[in-house]
């Protein structure tokens, strides 16, 4: 019967090659080399007893036992982590660990951030963009910004703003594909964004349009490639109005279609931990606040055309809680 516990040393190797399914990989997060990796799992095996992994050339995959044993590991990791950053520290504050896709971080929450800092200074941010799903608390995360219809959980999802779906392109481009009704799409390339379950055929719906025949489509994994390609001329993006105002009010970027209200919202969602720490009801106060801001933008810049489009407007965050 085992009784003792492995070094923690080799834990985070397995949990890292765990993670990765690569050596290598583990070794360039942890800064060690892949041998050293190899060797600790080695040695973590003969300990317990049990193949943790299956070595096949070219493909490195866990075992049954293996990746029973990665979420017990993953999990205690985790929450040492958490238990770690809640200790006080006599010349820092808080760190807040937040989880939020690239293009909404780069573009709503980073520019914002400076005034939440002016605030509170020492309170620290870190911000994680990655597409991976977050549980609280073993991911060590106290928020995460997630777009979703409805909230997955019935606690601790707050709504933030909704979005308007309306083709952009540069002015320069404009001129080449512009039509009666906005742009011709025989002479328009589409840019596609893989990621998002609203993108072009959400706007055709709800605009009635026939599908289009495009010229041709390019497709990318991030809204921000979209907007910028096409601000390089390179065709129409679908494009959100509270992710690129900036562009709109520069002219880089010009709307050549009808804007329509999207189906899915923003939200903050927050750990248990919020209730129990200032720090954190003060960061998640200001996210709200900050988002009000949008939603009253948004209310404001409402045309009568777009109120109509498809019987509906674009749904406040309170609306949207209650609608799929």
């Amino acid at each position: 019967m085992r009784t003792r516990t492995p070094p923690f040393s080799t834990l985070r190797l397995f949990d890292a090659a765990g993670r990765h399914l690569s050596f290598a990989k583990a070794a360039a997060e942890l800064n060690v080399t892949p041998s050293a990796v190899s060797h600790g799992i080695v040695g973590l095996e003969r300990a317990l007893g049990v193949k943790l992994f299956l070595r096949e050339p070219g493909r490195l995959s866990l075992t049954r036992e293996g990746a029973d044993y990665l979420t017990y590991v993953s999990e205690a990791l985790s929450l040492i982590l958490v238990g770690t950053r809640r200790l006080p520290t006599p010349h820092s504050g808080r760190t807040i660990a937040v989880s939020c896709a690239p293009t909404v971080a780069s573009r709503w929450l980073l520019p914002r951030l400076h005034a939440f800092r002016a605030k509170h200074p020492r309170i620290a941010i870190n911000l994680d963009t990655s597409h991976r799903p977050v549980g609280f608390p073993v991911d060590g995360f106290d928020f995460a910004i997630r777009m979703s219809r409805i909230p997955a959980a019935p606690t601790n999802w707050s709504p933030l703003f909704g979005e308007w779906l309306v083709p952009v392109c540069s002015p320069s481009y404009r001129e080449t594909v512009a039509s009666a009704g906005g742009f011709d799409p025989a002479r328009a390339t589409t840019l596609h964004v893989t990621s998002l379950s609203e993108d072009w055929q959400a706007w055709l719906d709800a605009t009635g349009a026939a599908d289009v025949p495009s010229l041709g489509t390019m497709r990318f994994d991030t809204i921000q490639l979209s907007l910028e390609a096409a601000a390089a001329g390179l065709g129409i993006a679908l494009g959100r109005r509270s992710l690129m105002d900036r562009e709109l009010r520069d002219g880089t970027l010009v709307e050549v279609g009808q804007a329509v209200p999207a189906a899915t919202t923003y939200w903050l969602v927050s750990s248990d931990l919020v209730e129990q720490e200032q720090d954190l009801r003060s960061f998640r106060d200001w996210v709200l606040t900050e988002a009000s801001a949008i939603v009253s933008d948004q209310a404001t810049r409402m045309s009568p055309v777009a109120r109509s489009v498809g019987g509906r407007g674009c749904p406040t965050p309170a609306e949207a809680a209650t609608t799929s």
